[in-house]
């Protein structure tokens, strides 16, 4: 396992409860985290301080707002892509709008990042890790019933990681994808009051399997798809 000091690694979705969980994870592992963010201010209490730098406005499915932003960045250890979205939404309710919404929240999101990220790798020629965020449907569809768009775009996030490891493997380059069921999350606690919340995933959980594949030196699992099912 590596040190993770004085190691630059950019959280997508980092102001989310996941992402909160992994950016402080990541900071007491002695990272130095960069969190692109589609907010226009982010309060200053959410992080802890002085290891955090947080870039506000930045729409990751617009390429050209991902390139600029990777460009002010040194290079980098790892890039954890947190950012999408989700739709509860069945047939009838999912015109092509809320498709592409999806897929541009999930997929183009998660690909823009990856492409930049990638290039900052190169060039600094230390390879590096990317750690997408699929989800339990994408690896059994017949639980996304209901929420078929969001479904087939963490679907394609998964094929996505999968493609992208075999392109990379001969360059020191991990990608992996988790594959998480339902967070112990705020909003997801408020959405389904009656579940049994002690069965879901905690953040903090995921955040310390997230640091360490950050801490692997030897990018053995690139490709993997990894389930986060908790007791769910």
């Amino acid at each position: 396992m590596q040190s993770l000091k004085n190691c630059h690694v950019v959280i997508t979705g980092g102001t989310g409860a996941l992402g909160v969980a992994v950016v402080k994870a990541l900071v007491e592992a002695g990272a130095q985290c960069h969190v692109p963010a589609i907010e226009q201010s982010v309060p200053a209490d959410r992080f802890p301080p002085g290891k955090v730098s947080v870039t506000t406005g930045i729409d990751l499915s617009n390429e050209e707002a991902v390139s600029a932003f990777y460009a002010g960045l040194p290079p980098l250890k790892a890039v954890v892509n947190i950012a999408g979205g989700f739709a509860w939404a069945p047939i009838a309710d999912s015109p092509a709008k809320v498709v592409q919404q999806q897929i541009a929240m999930n997929l183009i999101s998660c690909a823009s990042s990856c492409r930049a990220a990638v290039a900052n790798f190169r060039k600094a020629g230390n390879g590096g890790h990317l750690i997408n965020i699929s989800a339990r449907p994408a690896l059994n569809p017949r639980l996304g019933a209901n929420m078929t768009a969001y479904t087939a775009s963490k679907a394609a996030v998964a094929a996505f990681t999968v493609a992208l490891a075999e392109e990379l493997k001969g360059e020191n380059i991990s990608v992996i994808a988790l594959a998480p069921s339902t967070i112990d999350t705020p909003t997801n606690r408020k959405d389904m009051p009656k579940a049994d919340h002690s069965l879901w995933v905690k953040p903090t959980a995921i955040a310390e399997l997230i640091v360490a594949q950050i801490a692997l030196g030897d990018p053995i699992n690139s490709g993997a798809l990894i389930p986060i099912y908790g007791r769910a």
